[in-house]
């Protein structure tokens, strides 16, 4: 699964691969956002953290269906 968090005033996106459905960091970002936190920080697949500034996300993006191998040319 692929998190994809927009930054303001940036025109890049942080994209962070979890294993799994990624509850845990689904309820991370909640609880961050709510004011829980300064700072959400996110583990990626691959042992890494990710520190992003709460009051500058500007959107936040989950694509369950990443892993899914796609066949063919049609539209995604």
């Amino acid at each position: 699964m692929e998190i994809r968090i927009g930054i303001i005033h940036s025109p890049k996106e942080i994209r962070v691969d979890v294993d799994g459905d990624g509850v845990e960091q689904v309820a991370a970002i909640e609880s961050a956002v709510s004011g829980a936190s300064s700072v959400l920080w996110l583990h990626d697949k691959h042992g890494n953290r990710s520190g992003i500034p709460v009051d500058k996300i500007a959107y936040v993006e989950i694509d369950a269906e990443r892993d899914r191998k796609k066949v063919g040319f049609g539209a995604s």
